[in-house]
């Protein structure tokens, strides 16, 4: 069977050896060594002064949303995990979705403008599949406007853009460090800002507001992670080269097996040193996409519709105008892209697709 992705598992010794530190100090939880040890890996890896690690991804959009106060309006993108709307919905923000790029596949900055109104407050944008949105534009709209941006990076691990981490944009980025990503910590997240005092708040949200062990400054939350889930990480962090040249090199093979398959792959912004954190092919027509995928599931193939339905067609949210994400989303399809995955798994992958092509129902 071969599943759209696979998590990396380190070597169980390497683990271990974590394992056994956190047995010798019998400290769980609640901002251990290894969770700060982890925190200046990362930053140290990613470029980064300031980063908070954090239970999942989804917990950071919230504490990204609440430490930037946001309410209101929050512009945001309609193709993207359910998580980034449902964020906002959660905080008490309404979500207006502006449409996608056709190209990029991330939110239109052309239709961000067009949606702003004296009740937005911000803009969630994510940086779909890992590709960096238009954050030059983005953030000549947000000054013009006096608006906060939030980008959901949760796809974004080692990605640069104009020579620096895609983190460091906005003025909150979160990360998702879950088992499905290129980098993972099996549950996990984080957020970024450059601005001390927006980490000094976050970090005070992510620990229900203590701060001291009977003063609380802010009403917070359980937001923090555990010593074994930081363990993974740095388990899993001495080995994130090779997953990210194993990516390349299995997009390249893709890249070389579909040449002939008529799909849009999306455009990756100029300027980016992509980490090819999934392998997305866009189908002329949603009927191809079902016939493809009933082909590849016969045959034991499971690849994901990344990301199925539109989010501006959920039925708490209020509907939008979002053509192009409507199509896009019932088109798209990640195929399957591990550090496992070999390169006769790829041609297998690519002939039965181009058989589709070549003899649909």
């Amino acid at each position: 069977m071969i599943n759209v992705t696979k998590p990396f598992l380190p070597p169980f010794e390497e683990y271990k050896q974590y394992l056994d530190g956190i047995w010798e100090r019998n400290w769980l939880t609640n901002n251990g060594p290894l969770v700060n040890d982890l925190e200046m890996k990362l930053k140290d890896y990613l470029g980064l002064k300031h980063l908070l690690y954090l239970s999942n991804g989804t917990i950071a959009l919230q504490i990204a949303i609440k430490a930037l106060g946001l309410s209101g309006e929050v512009i945001t993108t309609p193709f993207s995990y359910v998580a980034t709307t449902s964020s906002l919905v959660w905080e008490g923000c309404k979500p207006v979705f502006a449409d996608i790029d056709p190209k990029t596949l991330n939110i239109d900055p052309a239709k961000i403008e067009e949606r702003i109104t004296p009740q937005t407050t911000g803009i969630l944008a994510t940086h779909v599949y890992g590709n960096p949105c238009d954050v030059v534009k983005i953030e000549q709209i947000a000054k013009k406007h006096n608006l906060k941006v939030i980008y959901d990076a949760a796809h974004a691990f080692g990605v640069t853009y104009m020579g620096r981490s895609l983190y460091e944009y906005g003025d909150v980025s979160t990360a998702s460090f879950h088992a499905t990503k290129v980098f993972h910590t099996t549950e996990g997240g984080a957020v970024i800002a450059s601005d001390p005092a927006l980490i000094r708040s976050m970090s005070l949200l992510r620990n229900f507001g203590h701060t001291g062990p009977e003063t609380f400054g802010a009403a917070g939350i359980n937001g923090k992670n555990s010593e074994f889930h930081a363990a993974m990480g740095l388990a899993v962090l001495k080995h994130i080269d090779y997953l990210l040249n194993t990516r390349r090199q299995q997009a390249a093979a893709y890249d070389k097996a579909l040449t002939t398959l008529n799909v849009q792959r999306p455009e990756i912004q100029v300027g980016a040193q992509w980490n090819h954190s999934y392998y997305p092919i866009v189908f002329e027509t949603e009927e191809l996409l079902l016939q493809s995928v009933e082909t590849l599931n016969k045959n034991h193939i499971y690849p994901r519709r990344y990301f199925y339905p539109s989010l501006s067609t959920l039925h708490y949210v209020d509907r939008y105008e979002t053509p192009v994400s409507e199509s896009i989303s019932k088109r798209s399809l990640c195929l399957p892209m591990y550090h496992s995955l070999k390169q006769e798994d790829i041609d297998y992958i690519s002939r039965l697709l181009l058989r589709v092509q070549n003899n649909p129902i």
